[in-house]
């Protein structure tokens, strides 16, 4: 699909923050890839011919035996490369230098990197208008350190406890940073990238746009005049995938959408009607509420609760999609995230969080083929290609919503008096986000219903009604996250407003668990 784009690696030696790394590349418009180093050889080399190359951190040490090494053919490509943190210090290893342990030059956490006289292209604008006397703030996290830089090295930039902090080769485009610029705690990291990209010749047309026209290529020749079969969740990945692959086959996509019972209020509606009324695409409804519910009524185990709905989601897929006759293919919306984390750096199985809710173990099955036009792009990119194509704001915009739905919003037993009364408390806080306006800054926000009942008065009346607790948290990725601070005057207001029109509930409590320790969703 990228054939027409420069292309940029990324080689992962295993750090927590690599993805950040092709996010700073991809807001620049820049097209890159990141493949962990095992699987980087002299022939996939050859065959990606990256216009550049940047090497991640990692928690190894080059000193040890064994320790994770590009293959040496790399600086031999004749492109510029950058290397980051363990980056640094491999690059170093591996062209002459030396590093050490630590010895008291350890540094973790906020630093300052002073630039030495000397002009360097990949520093550009980046020590001007600096708040700290000419110094830039940065982020470090590391034990070893580099103690000689290779032959044809010299250095750019100090900090206190690394002296060769900034460091590049200019006659062959080699440049090595100790820090992290990808991480926010570097404020203007992302100026480095900017300069290094430049510098390696980019022309930053990796855009929406082109994608859309590419992706709607590859679909056409992959499928042929084949029948494709779409699992919509109504969330954003499988929604933007459909009408992707809707502009590029028509009629020949069919989309399932399975009514479970435990969506939002007027949730199956809203999907339903968007879909048949703006796209005008085939689209199978399938009511199958009494059979979740029934299924589930009277099971408590959160886990026990989740293989329950993700069987019957299975099960309830075949059978509709069975209707479409002749269907070779399968439409998943797979995002890059989950195909890094596939071919993580440790060698891990492929991500099974979305097993649930996804239709994982169909294609084997049923003998189909994956049709997956979203796994080369991050969730803003999704939503960028949402826009692109004309989706609502309100559709592109919204919450990820987890594929057990309702179920795992409420702890213990679930009922259909329970679903109803969750569903009212979740639409007024909902209600209570947009009119405050709120809605954007969150990543996500819900109201769970607790197994609890607890006394409370109303009027001149007792009540023994069920407890809720609000949840509302920031992330950028969904696998870190942080409470949202609300004031208290909206919590007052919102708790009296779902007290007073949700009948049932008599008490509102706000969840200020970040993750970790806990997770966003209570189950």
């Amino acid at each position: 699909m990228t054939q027409h784009h420069d292309r940029l690696l990324i080689i992962d030696f295993g750090s927590q923050v690599t993805q950040l790394i092709a996010r700073r590349l991809r807001e620049l418009n820049v097209y890159c890839e990141i493949h962990p180093y095992q699987n980087v050889t002299d022939a996939f080399l050859a065959d990606f011919a990256p216009k550049a190359v940047i090497f991640s951190g990692g928690p190894a040490s080059v000193i040890d035996d064994a320790s994770p090494r590009p293959p040496a053919s790399v600086f031999d490509l004749g492109v510029p490369i950058l290397g980051i943190c363990y980056g640094q210090q491999v690059m170093m290893q591996m062209l002459g230098g030396q590093v050490e342990r630590g010895h008291g030059t350890a540094e973790f956490g906020r630093a300052y990197v002073t630039p030495n006289a000397e002009k360097l292209m990949l520093l550009d604008g980046w020590f001007e208008d600096t708040a700290q006397d000419g110094r830039e703030q940065v982020w470090m996290s590391h034990g070893d350190h580099v103690s000689q830089i290779a032959p044809g090295f010299a250095v750019y930039g100090t900090s206190p406890n690394a002296p060769f902090a900034i460091t590049a080769d200019m006659a062959r485009n080699f440049f090595a940073v100790q820090f992290h610029p990808e991480v926010h705690h570097t404020p203007r990291g992302a100026k480095l990238y900017e300069n290094f990209v430049k510098m390696a010749g980019f022309k930053g047309d990796w855009t929406m746009g082109a994608y859309r026209e590419e992706a709607i290529a590859k679909i056409r020749a992959q499928v042929g005049d084949a029948k494709v079969i779409c699992g919509l969740s109504g969330g954003v990945d499988s929604s933007v995938a459909a009408v992707l692959i809707h502009e590029a086959i028509g009629d020949q996509l069919t989309c399932v959408f399975v009514d479970h019972g435990l969506l939002r209020k007027g949730e199956a509606e809203e999907v339903v009607k968007m879909f048949r009324d703006n796209y005008n695409m085939p689209l199978i409804h399938a009511d199958e509420q009494d059979l979740f519910l029934g299924e589930l009524d009277g099971q408590s185990d959160p886990e026990t609760k989740r293989k329950i709905i993700g069987k019957l989601f299975i099960d309830v897929f075949q059978k509709h999609a069975g209707e479409v006759g002749g269907a070779k293919f399968l439409a998943q919306g797979t995002l890059y995230p989950d195909v890094i984390e596939s071919v993580s750096f440790s060698g891990g199985p492929s991500v099974t969080i979305k097993s649930h809710h996804n239709v994982g173990g169909l294609p084997e099955k049923m003998g189909l083929k994956l049709v997956e036009p979203l796994r080369e792009l991050f969730k803003d990119e999704v939503r960028a290609l949402g826009r692109e194509l004309g989706l609502p704001a309100s559709f592109i915009g919204r919450h990820p919503f987890p594929g057990p739905g309702l179920a795992i919003r409420c702890p213990g037993e679930i009922t259909r008096p329970k679903l109803e009364i969750l569903r009212e408390a979740d639409a007024v806080y909902i209600d209570q986000i947009r009119k405050h306006g709120l809605y954007d800054d969150i990543w996500q926000a819900f109201v769970a219903i607790l197994p609890v009942r607890t006394v409370g008065v109303m009027g001149d009346g007792r009540t023994y009604d069920f407890a809720c607790a609000l949840r509302a948290v920031t992330s950028v990725d969904g696998m870190t996250a942080d409470y949202y601070p609300f004031s208290h005057e909206f919590l007052g207001e919102t708790a009296t407003r779902i007290i007073n029109e949700v009948p049932g509930i008599n008490r509102v409590t706000y969840d200020i668990t970040s993750k970790p320790p806990g997770t966003i969703e209570w189950e």
